[in-house]
């Protein structure tokens, strides 16, 4: 022995060992604890999924439709979404090779990120942002770069930012409209004004459009079907929000085949296919839950209307946001950082949100709410900040 101590390597890898807990878990942690809690912190439909799809899903393990399917998904479920897509969206793709049906739309943001980035590659996203994007880019080895988004714009993303933040190393931009947190849009001229910056500049844009059917003040317009988008979108969706449908992990992506058939292969070996239950239930959802879907969609207006004027009411300023189901309300006004005014409200008052900085330093001084919850609770969580917010006052 040579007398130096030995050096036990890390068993973690350190790009791994480095990426924050995300700050949405740790909250729910916190509320697991508690009792007589209102949570307006999950990203989840209250709403059970409609019984004709879970119907659906029964007669499928009834019948023992227990198999693997294609890696790419079943065809009657890849035709189906593309015809939705064709007659909702304006948008054409083959369902032989250019649909994947995936565990969630997280996996396919997953397969898309690692199928097309290579170390050092930076992807461009707005923020605040999902929590997943940017350890999503890092665990690709890819370079994360925020374009931040401000109130005075509603949270709507500034093309001329996004084109200020590109370098020769850039690969994509990551987007997210209707968006999560801010509930914010992209439309009209500054989605094509985004869409011009993409194909000047040769990039892919990747559209997380999870929410696309959670819009209320305007009908939703994809990136992907503006001219020259297409070849170059990688559009990703799946039916977890607007159907209900959150644990069923079902979600699909759209893209030219050479992109399809990239993902296709990180797809087979990490998950072979997606559960086949949840796919014969996503199929009944396509056929037969539009209904559904858009009286759900109708409450959450309602409730969005109720709960944002009831926060502006309290003296936490808050834009109406016009898609998603959350609110982002300002919490500047009570002295404290997001993380504080979180906890603090969690304490006193049994109240559960999120704070903004868990969705990027953008996110500071504001909080997310979420307003897929009974009309009852929003009330009562209203009474409850506007009692907490007092006592902020007083002291």
């Amino acid at each position: 022995m040579s007398g130096l101590k030995s050096v036990r390597k890390s068993r973690i890898a350190r790009h791994i060992d480095v990426l924050p807990p995300s700050g949405i878990r740790r909250f729910f942690d916190l509320v697991g604890t508690m009792d007589d809690v209102i949570s307006l912190g999950i990203g989840e439909p209250d709403f059970t999924t409609p019984w004709t799809i879970r119907e659906s899903g029964i007669y499928s393990i009834e019948r023992g439709h227990t198999s693997y399917t294609s890696n790419l998904g079943m065809l009657p479920l890849r035709r189906a979404i593309c015809r939705h897509l064709e007659k909702n969206d304006r948008l054409v793709y083959d369902p032989e090779t250019e649909c994947l049906v995936t565990v969630g739309v997280s996996e396919a943001l997953d397969l898309a990120v690692r199928a097309i980035t290579e170390i050092g590659d930076e992807i461009i996203y707005t923020s605040p942002a999902f929590v997943s994007y940017p350890a999503e880019i890092a665990m690709a080895h890819g370079v994360p770069v925020p374009v931040e988004t401000k109130w005075d714009d509603a949270f709507s993303p500034d093309p001329d930012a996004i084109e200020k933040a590109i370098t020769p190393k850039t690969k994509a931009i990551l987007i997210n409209f209707p968006c999560n947190p801010t509930g914010a849009t992209l439309s009209g001229a500054a989605l094509k004004r985004l869409a011009k910056v993409a194909v000047d500049h040769d990039l892919l844009v990747l559209s997380d459009e999870i929410y696309s059917d959670l819009t209320y003040d305007e009908k939703h317009v994809s990136i992907a079907s503006l001219p020259g988008m297409r070849e170059r979108t990688i559009f990703l969706h799946g039916f977890s929000k607007a159907y209900a449908m959150t644990g069923w992990r079902i979600g699909y992506v759209c893209a030219p085949p050479d992109l399809i058939s990239a993902m296709k292969k990180i797809h087979q070996y990490a998950i072979m296919s997606a559960p086949t239950v949840s796919q014969e239930a996503a199929l009944e959802a396509l056929r037969r839950g539009e209904a559904s879907k858009e009286e759900m969609r109708l409450s959450y207006c309602e409730r969005r209307d109720r709960f944002v004027a009831g926060l502006n009411d309290i003296g936490l300023d808050c834009l109406t946001p016009r898609g998603a189901f959350y609110a982002f309300p300002s919490i500047r006004k009570s002295g404290l950082t997001s993380e504080k005014f979180a906890e603090k409200l969690l304490t006193s008052e049994h109240v559960a949100v999120i704070p903004g900085s868990a969705f990027g330093p953008g996110g500071e001084g504001f909080v997310r709410c979420s307003y897929a919850t009974g009309t009852g609770e929003l009330d009562e969580a209203l009474v409850r900040i506007a009692r907490f917010m007092k006592k902020l006052r007083v002291k």
